[in-house]
C-alpha cells in the first residue's frame, strides 16, 4: 500500500520548490545580464537556432501557419524554452529538498553533503548534455567575438551559472529548513523562521523584478518591430533609404557588434590564413556598388526586396591575398550570430562579390549587419550574411543555415517584374489615363525590357524604363493605361533580363527555390 505524504514532507518539497525557483531566477537574471553586456547567448535562446535547420521546410512551415508568422514563432519558442527552465529549477529544488529529508532523517533536518553532491552531479549531468546538444551554435556571440573566443565564453557563462544556480538553490532551502538554537536547548523558533522565510521571499521577488526589468530592457531590442519590414506600395524610390530597406532576420534580438572586439577571419584552404580588423578593412581599396537584394521568400509581387549603394571591398581581394590553395569548392560564410551560408569558389572570386560596410554611403545599420556583411549580386539574399565574421575556404559543398531546412539547391534570383502603384483597391475611370508603376530585377543579368498586358496577357505593351543604372539593380519602369471599357480588368506584367530571356510566366511557390509567375492584379474600372 503507497504511503501518504506527511504533510511535514509537503512542507519540505514546497520549501524546495521555492528554493529552486529563486535559484532559477537568478540563474536566469545572469543569463540575461550577460546576453545584454557581453552577447552571450543562453541555452534558451540557443536551442532554436540549432533546432530551426534541422526542421524540414514543410514542418517549418506548418509552424509558421499554426503560430501567425516567424516573429510569434520565435517568441514561442524562446518563451517555453524560458518557462521550462523555470520549471525545471523548480522540479529540481523540489527533488533537492526530498533527498536532504531524507538524509537528515524526520527528526534532523541537517542535510548531510550527499543531497549536495547528488545537485552537483545532476546539474553537472545537464550541463553536459546542452554543451554536446548545443556545440555546433556555441560560438554565438552578439557582441561580435570570432567564434573560437565566443565558445569560450559561452562555456564559462554556462559553468558560472550553473554554479550559480546550485549554490542559491541549497543556501536558499537551508536558510528555509534551518532551526535556530537557543541557550537553554534546541528548540524551533518560529519568529526567526518566518523571517528567513521573508528574507527568501523578498530574494525571488527581487530577482524577479530585476529579470524582468533586464527581459524589459532586452525585449525593447528585439526585431519583432521590424523583422519581416517589407517595401511595396506607392513611393518607391531607385535607392531604398536604409531605414525602409527590406528585413529578414532569425534573431530576436540581432547583435550590437563592438566594432573594437570584432575581426574577419580568411581560413581554410589558403596559404596565408588573415585576420582583419574594421580599421584594417576600411583601409584596403574599395569600391562602391549599387546592387539590388530579394528575399528567397518574397512571393510574386511582394515587398522583401530593395535596391541600395554599397561600398566595400571585393571578397576575391581578400581570398586572393590569402592564397588559395588547390581543391577549393566553396567558401563558408560564418556571422557572429552563429548564422552561416556558403557560395562556390567561382562566385566568391567574382569581383561584385563584396565585403560591404557602408549602405549609402554611412556605416551599416545594426540591422543589416554592421560593422560588415558579404554581398553576393544575382543570389538571394540568404547567402549575402550579415556580421559576417569568418570565410573559410572549404574543400567540399557545405549546407548553409536555411539550406539544412531543405531550401535550393538553386538560389539564383529569376527575373520577376511587379506593380506597386496606383492603389488599385480605388476604382479607375474610362477615359482617363492611368499611370501603372513597378519594379522589376533580374539578379545580376540586368533587365531590358518590361511589359504590361491589359487583356490577361494576350497581347503585350512595352513599358517605360524611369530608372535603369547597374545590371546587378533593378529597374523602375511606368505605363500610361488609358482604360477603354468598365468592368474588372486584369493587369499583368513581365520582364526581359539581359540574356534575352523572357520571365517565367509559370506559377511557381516560393519553396524550395524562391516564387515564379507574372504578377497579376485587378483593376475596377467605372464609367
Amino acid at each position: 500500500m503507497r504511503s501518504v505524504p506527511t504533510r511535514s514532507t509537503l512542507a519540505s518539497l514546497a520549501l524546495g520548490a521555492l528554493s529552486g525557483l529563486v535559484a532559477v531566477l537568478a540563474l536566469t537574471l545572469a543569463q540575461a545580464l550577460l546576453r545584454l553586456a557581453l552577447g552571450v547567448s543562453p541555452p534558451t535562446e540557443l536551442i532554436g537556432d540549432r533546432v530551426a535547420p534541422l526542421l524540414g521546410i514543410e514542418r517549418f512551415f506548418s509552424l509558421l501557419e499554426l503560430f501567425g508568422g516567424y516573429d510569434q514563432l520565435k517568441q514561442f519558442g524562446v518563451g517555453s524554452a524560458t518557462l521550462g527552465q523555470l520549471a525545471l529549477g523548480v522540479l529540481l529544488g523540489a527533488i533537492y529538498a526530498g533527498l536532504v529529508r531524507r538524509a537528515a532523517g524526520d527528526g534532523d533536518r541537517r542535510a548531510s553533503r550527499g543531497p549536495l553532491l547528488v545537485l552537483i552531479g545532476v546539474v553537472s549531468a545537464l550541463w553536459v548534455v546542452s554543451v554536446v546538444g548545443l556545440w555546433p551554435v556555441l560560438g554565438t556571440n552578439y557582441r561580435g567575438l570570432a567564434p573560437g573566443p565566443a565558445r569560450v565564453l559561452t562555456l564559462a557563462a554556462t559553468v558560472v551559472s550553473s554554479a550559480l544556480f546550485v549554490v542559491v538553490l541549497a543556501t536558499s532551502y537551508r536558510l528555509l529548513s534551518s532551526r535556530s538554537r537557543a541557550s537553554s536547548g534546541e528548540t524551533t523558533a518560529e519568529g526567526s523562521a518566518s523571517r528567513r522565510a521573508v528574507v527568501v521571499g523578498g530574494l525571488g521577488a527581487g530577482l524577479a523584478i530585476a529579470t524582468g526589468g533586464v527581459g524589459t530592457a532586452l525585449f525593447r531590442r528585439s526585431t519583432f518591430s521590424y523583422d519581416g519590414l517589407q517595401l511595396a506600395g506607392p513611393g518607391i524610390e531607385p535607392i531604398t533609404p536604409s531605414e525602409r530597406f527590406y528585413v529578414v532576420t532569425k534573431n530576436v534580438i540581432d547583435p550590437r557588434v563592438r566594432a573594437a572586439t570584432w575581426r574577419l577571419e580568411i581560413d581554410g584552404l589558403v596559404e596565408r590564413p588573415r585576420s582583419y580588423d574594421l580599421d584594417e578593412l576600411r583601409s584596403l581599396p574599395s569600391v562602391r556598388q549599387e546592387t539590388t537584394m530579394m528575399c528567397i521568400s518574397n512571393g510574386v509581387g511582394g515587398g522583401l526586396q530593395s535596391n541600395a549603394m554599397w561600398t566595400g571591398v571585393p571578397l576575391t581581394e581578400l581570398l586572393s591575398t590569402a592564397g588559395l590553395q588547390e581543391g577549393a569548392v566553396e567558401v563558408l560564410v560564418t556571422a557572429v550570430d552563429g548564422y552561416s551560408d556558403s557560395v562556390f569558389i567561382d562566385k566568391a572570386m567574382d569581383p561584385t562579390t563584396l565585403v560591404a560596410y557602408e549602405m549609402n554611403g554611412e556605416a551599416l545599420p545594426e540591422r543589416h549587419g554592421y560593422p560588415a556583411r558579404i554581398l553576393v549580386p544575382g543570389m538571394f539574399g540568404e547567402k549575402s550574411v550579415k556580421w559576417v565574421t569568418r570565410v573559410e575556404v572549404v574543400e567540399r559543398d557545405v549546407k548553409g543555415f536555411y539550406e539544412r531546412q531543405g531550401w535550393g539547391p538553386q538560389f539564383v534570383v529569376p527575373t520577376r517584374a511587379r506593380f506597386t502603384e496606383p492603389d488599385l483597391s480605388l476604382p479607375l475611370s474610362v477615359g482617363t489615363v492611368t499611370v501603372l508603376r513597378g519594379t522589376a530585377f533580374a539578379g545580376d543579368r540586368g533587365v531590358t525590357s518590361v511589359e504590361v498586358s491589359t487583356d490577361d496577357a494576350r497581347t503585350w505593351e512595352p513599358a517605360e524604363l524611369e530608372y535603369s543604372s547597374s545590371p546587378l539593380a533593378w529597374v523602375l519602369w511606368r505605363y500610361d493605361w488609358l482604360p477603354q471599357r468598365a468592368g474588372d480588368v486584369p493587369l499583368l506584367v513581365r520582364a526581359t533580363d539581359g540574356n534575352g530571356d523572357v520571365q517565367v510566366g509559370e506559377a511557381r511557390d516560393i519553396v524550395p527555390q524562391g516564387a515564379t509567375g507574372y504578377h497579376r492584379v485587378m483593376a475596377r474600372v467605372q464609367a
